[in-house]
């Protein structure tokens, strides 16, 4: 079994990574494809914060590896400012932590 990381990946109206005009109905065919894309590459798309008025996207992957996270981008002709592995930061895991 491999193992899974999370991935942060953004969007933004500013680089050309969000599409000018980009409404609801709109989304939901670019994340079909997105969703799609993923199983292909072993990505599990876990959320989406959206900002549509902003021209913003923050989207959060489990995946093996950042590439993995590039390619279902790729393949659904999503382009994106960056991708960036992070950890989870719950008082769980600050405060209960083994030291």
């Amino acid at each position: 079994m491999q193992t899974m990381r999370f991935f942060v990946d953004t969007h933004s109206i500013e680089s050309e990574t969000f599409p000018e005009g980009l409404g609801a109905e709109d989304f939901r065919g670019f994340y079909a494809k997105y969703l799609e894309a993923c199983q292909e590459e072993g990505v599990v798309q876990l959320r989406v914060h959206l900002g549509l008025e902003e021209g913003k996207a923050f989207c959060f992957n489990m995946a093996p590896d950042a590439d993995a996270v590039r390619r279902a981008h790729e393949k659904a002709g999503l382009p994106f400012d960056n991708i960036t592995e992070v950890e989870t930061a719950t008082p769980g895991d600050l405060f209960f932590s083994p030291t």
